[in-house]
């Protein structure tokens, strides 16, 4: 477990030096109107998102004459989700869909997750039914033989939907425990792509009903209030039950887990801190919001 946690805390570098450096200064310069204003530039800056902010500014106003840093990193872990894993039902058969706008990591974090769970002991198929980028298949072959995971894909194809049959359709006959398929990467503002990722759901649902299906989104830390934006429209689409956050190693956005879970119900299930197959991090909001403040130092 210390390995993750240094690699939580590393990755939240950049995040935690303006954050912790804000919340010293209150301590050495005294509680004052500018100086909560410092603070309130700084966590916004942070993409902690404006109703979290405000809270965080009351907790240390109440308690600006005894260590308000403890009470804000209650304050911080009680306002994330505690149930870090997607709940792998174990009588059901699982879908899990990796969705997202291209760019964000998506291929890689499907490999990823193919690798975290196959050392769970599952038994892991991955589909590549990103039709549209053709390098995706061929990449994710390459990833799929890392991890040593059987793949469904077929560059010949430009139907989603039939990858995925074919995919679940494998799947059922090797008694695969969790399918995970890499999508195409949407800009949100593509109607057609969107009403196709819609259209997925639906094939899983009608013709693959003794599946469980879940879905990850896999959201750019350093896009800050952009990926918000991403996660909204997704999320209006299609369920979203969590997000992957990634390139988190090179941002200092970390807030962004706050809006997520408070505005949109997205939890924040795994971050990416680098491009090895093992860089994927299992969330633990404990750790997380210690790694914001610097108090998990000891």
């Amino acid at each position: 477990i210390m390995a993750f946690m240094g690699k939580i805390f590393q990755a939240l570098r950049p995040t935690r030096d303006s954050v912790s450096d804000a919340f010293e200064s209150l301590v050495k310069r005294k509680v004052t109107p500018e100086s909560l204003e410092e603070l309130e530039d700084t966590l916004i800056s942070a993409d902690m998102g404006f109703a979290t902010v405000e809270a965080v500014l009351g907790v240390v106003e109440k308690n600006h004459k005894k260590g308000f840093i403890n009470k804000v990193e209650s304050y911080l872990v009680s306002e994330l989700e505690d149930r870090n894993e997607i709940e792998l039902a174990n009588q059901k058969s699982v879908v899990l869909m990796v969705v997202g706008v291209n760019g964000t990591g998506k291929t890689t974090s499907a490999a990823k997750l193919a690798n975290y769970y196959k050392s769970l002991g599952k038994k892991v198929l991955l589909v590549g039914a990103d039709t549209y980028r053709a390098a995706a298949a061929e990449q994710l072959k390459i990833w799929a033989n890392r991890v040593d995971v059987n793949i469904v894909c077929n560059e010949k194809s430009q139907q989603p939907t039939a990858v995925l049959f074919d995919g679940l359709t494998a799947a059922q006959s090797q008694g695969v425990d969790i399918t995970i398929v890499d999508t195409a990467g949407r800009l949100h503002t593509y109607k057609n792509l969107m009403a196709e990722l819609e259209k997925m759901y639906i094939v899983v649902e009608s013709r693959f009903p003794e599946y469980e299906i879940h879905s990850l989104i896999t959201l750019d830390a350093s896009l800050g209030q952009n990926s918000l934006i991403q996660a909204r429209e997704f999320a209006n689409t299609v369920q979203v039950d969590g997000a992957v956050l990634t390139k988190m190693d090179g941002t200092a956005k970390g807030g962004i887990v706050f809006p997520l879970f408070k505005e949109l119900n997205i939890p924040v299930k795994f971050i990416g801190v680098g491009e090895d197959l093992d860089d994927l991090i299992v969330f633990n909001r404990n750790e997380y919001v210690q790694g914001l403040l610097g108090t998990g130092e000891d």
